[in-house]
């Protein structure tokens, strides 16, 4: 989908806010533990995923937010593979994806993957029009995104490897959805928690989610603790000694 330049009308833009100020009203209350992790740093959540997972739980560090926004919640996956042109139709090129987006719940986080596809969009701004009508709480892709201003329009936070304007009709076709995926180096289950902010994105599993959370609360009350010790001290190191922490 091209970026177009249009204007709206005021009749219009009411209307869009209204619509979006509608969804937000009738959101179900967020489950406790996602909403949990909104108020950990996403730093010491990767922290807590390598000392109670015994794995890495970030993502490649490729991953930057394409168009901003903090994003928590349970993922949704899809899957795009490379194929030829006659297996790459309109449909089959994102029917998992677009099934996955059409079938979200308030809240979830697609995660889109396109294997060896930083050449070529996995979202743009019909899909992303999409995930915000169903209030998705943002996407994370391996691969490419196109049509940022518009989805910046949208408010849809979206994490992605590249940018590009290219299509994946004709270059790819859809695999699965609500599958497990390797996405940058990280195996995600649907269902798992993912965690985003400029500094990047994290794979909580879901079956650690709670003493995920307990420990990353846990490092960032120390760690707050710790800044008047170094401000006072003028010393990190003697801060470390005392805390075992850095």
């Amino acid at each position: 989908m091209r970026q177009r330049p249009y204007l709206l009308s005021i009749p219009l833009l009411l209307l869009i806010v209204l619509f979006f100020g509608l969804a937000a009203s009738n959101r179900p209350p967020e489950e406790p533990l996602v909403a949990g992790f909104r108020g950990v740093t996403v730093a010491s959540v990767a922290d807590a995923v390598d000392q109670v997972a015994g794995q890495r739980g970030f993502l490649e560090h490729e991953f930057r937010p394409m168009v901003e926004g903090v994003v928590v919640g349970r993922a949704r996956t899809a899957l795009v593979r490379p194929a030829k042109p006659e297996n790459a139709t309109p449909v089959l090129a994102t029917k998992h994806s677009i099934e996955m987006i059409d079938s979200a719940q308030p809240g979830e986080v697609g995660v889109i993957v396109m294997e060896n596809g930083l050449n070529v969009a996995a979202i743009g701004g019909l899909m992303a029009t999409a995930a915000k009508a169903r209030d998705m709480a943002g996407m994370v892709i391996d691969g490419g995104v196109r049509d940022v201003a518009e989805i910046r329009r949208l408010g849809l936070p979206v994490y992605a490897r590249s940018v590009t304007p290219a299509t994946a009709v004709g270059r790819y076709a859809s695999v699965m959805k609500d599958e497990p995926v390797w996405c940058g180096g990280v195996l995600v289950h649907p269902g798992d928690i993912i965690v985003a902010s400029e500094d990047g994105v994290v794979v909580v599993p879901k079956q650690h989610a709670e003493a995920v959370l307990k420990l990353a609360l846990e490092i960032d009350d120390r760690e707050s603790r710790m800044v008047p010790v170094i401000q006072q001290l003028r010393s990190l190191g003697e801060a470390v000694k005392k805390f075992n922490r850095i």
